[in-house]
């Protein structure tokens, strides 16, 4: 082997094995200071770009549990204060029936009329005072508030709390309609809200025994059907035919009867004006089978009456002798009501007994503000009154306990991503202690000897020397 004096090799080879050294102790305490395998974009590209985005589900994550937590405060806050509102409308019922009994007087009816006055400014100023953070929860503003419960766009929770204020709970818009057309819906018929409504079929009404489909029974049941939609509720009111002339008296029999719903009425004499109520009686010994009723107006008139508004179908067979009027079918009337207003459109909005493009208002008149205890019959009204603010109450407490259930729900699922989240994220980023002190160990011990090497390397030249002073 030649000595050389220009090209120290063995220094440049030991100088780079112990710069190479030297990178991974430097490498090796950063990582043991922080803590952190991943310190630089160049330890791990790919590993620092998933642990990134751990890093935003992770925080984003931190931050809808507090969102969350926030969710069921302001929901019990508001639960609260409506359980106060149940307490008073119970109370204000308890008046109401206590009102509509005639031992009271007008003095006691006006003494229970001032408590009620003071429960209504009460139930109106929890409407009006209750907040939370400032933003008030029951005065109808909080209607439709979104709760974001998730690390990215969009994860919401909708919370909707309706006006608990006196002026507005119990109140509805309301609207009955003539009696209904015997067709039944069909598409582009009817539309509530510009929400069409289905098409109504004879499994619909199981009561009717003609023209089902075309009840107030099928439709109010296609139009439920799709009241989450557009808000509507429909219900069919008892149906009611009154016959065209006082009975004029006859013979029934296999020549001359009516058939009522499909059971043949016949096999008696009727007086006049059904004087010795055979015909009547006759009647309501099939109501199991007809599921109508009969009776006599003041006018010696045959009423039928059906309370569950199925079809009253009239057969005339001979001679009307009990003043009927002839075969025909007897269609029930519709009741719509919802909480706001709304409108009736379609092709043919008279198939539910309305008019063409007809709007139905909410009113004040029928909120728990217009309570009045001081006679019997507004006594009764307002138990009507006040029936609905309880319905509406209760769902709104209802809705609110669901949706803190949800949160509690939601709550456990986000702790539990966000421990799975932090888990991986350490797996990839966080150092292996135990790996790194082990390769420390080693490289410094590479780095001491790597420094003694280098310093031999460095005198090796001067071996030189010695040949030229030999």
């Amino acid at each position: 082997m030649g000595l050389f004096i220009n090209t120290n090799v063995a220094a440049l080879n030991g100088q780079r094995n112990l710069l190479h050294t030297q990178n991974r102790l430097a490498k090796q305490f950063q990582q043991l200071s922080s803590g952190l395998r991943i310190n630089t974009a160049g330890d791990d590209a790919a590993g620092l770009a998933i642990s990134e985005r751990f890093t935003s589900q992770i925080r984003g994550l931190s931050q809808a549990v507090r969102n969350a937590n926030d969710a069921v405060s302001l929901s019990q806050v508001a639960e609260a204060a409506l359980s106060e509102s149940t307490s008073i409308l119970q109370r204000m019922r308890e008046l109401s029936i206590q009102a509509a009994n005639d031992i009271n007087g007008d003095g006691e009816r006006e003494a229970l009329q001032n408590e009620v006055d003071q429960l209504i400014e009460e139930l109106t100023r929890i409407g009006e005072t209750t907040t939370f953070n400032g933003k008030k929860l029951l005065d109808g503003s909080f209607i439709d508030a979104f709760f974001h419960v998730g690390a990215f766009a969009r994860e919401t929770v909708r919370v909707r709390i309706r006006d608990a204020r006196s002026l507005t709970i119990g109140r509805q818009a309301t609207q009955t309609g003539v009696p209904v057309a015997t067709n039944p819906i069909q598409a582009g018929d009817v539309l509530l809200n510009g929400v069409t409504i289905r098409n109504t079929q004879a499994v619909d009404d199981q009561l009717s025994t003609s023209f089902a489909a075309g009840s107030a029974i099928a439709k109010a049941a296609a139009i439920n059907d799709t009241t989450e939609f557009h808000g509507v509720t429909a219900k069919p009111l008892p149906n009611e035919f009154v016959s065209a002339n006082a009975i004029t008296g006859g013979t029934l029999d296999n020549a001359t009867n009516i058939v009522i719903n499909g059971q043949v009425i016949s096999g008696f004499g009727v007086a006049a004006d059904d004087a010795t109520d055979v015909l009547v009686r006759s009647i309501n010994e099939v109501f199991d089978r007809t599921g109508v009723a009969a009776s006599l107006d003041e006018r010696g008139r045959l009423v039928l009456r059906a309370e569950d508004g199925r079809n009253i179908e009239l057969q005339v067979n001979g001679p009307d002798v009990i003043g009927i009027g002839g075969s025909q079918v007897k269609t029930a009337e519709l009741n719509l009501y919802s909480e706001e207003q709304y409108t009736v459109t379609g092709n043919n909005e008279a198939y539910i007994g309305f008019a063409d493009n007809e709007l139905i208002g909410v009113t004040s008149a029928d909120a728990v503000t217009t309570v009045s205890v001081e006679t019997r019959f507004e006594a009764n009204e307002s138990l009507l009154k006040i029936d609905r603010a309880l319905a509406q109450i209760t769902s709104d407490r209802a809705e609110l306990g669901a949706v803190t259930n949800r949160m509690q729900s939601t709550l456990s699922n986000l702790t539990a991503i966000i421990e799975a989240s932090t888990a991986s994220r350490s797996r990839i980023r966080d150092a292996d202690f135990a790996e790194v002190t082990t390769n420390l160990s080693r490289d410094q011990i590479l780095s001491q000897a790597g420094i003694s090497i280098l310093s031999q390397a460095n005198a090796q030249p001067q071996q030189v020397l010695s040949l030229l002073q030999g």
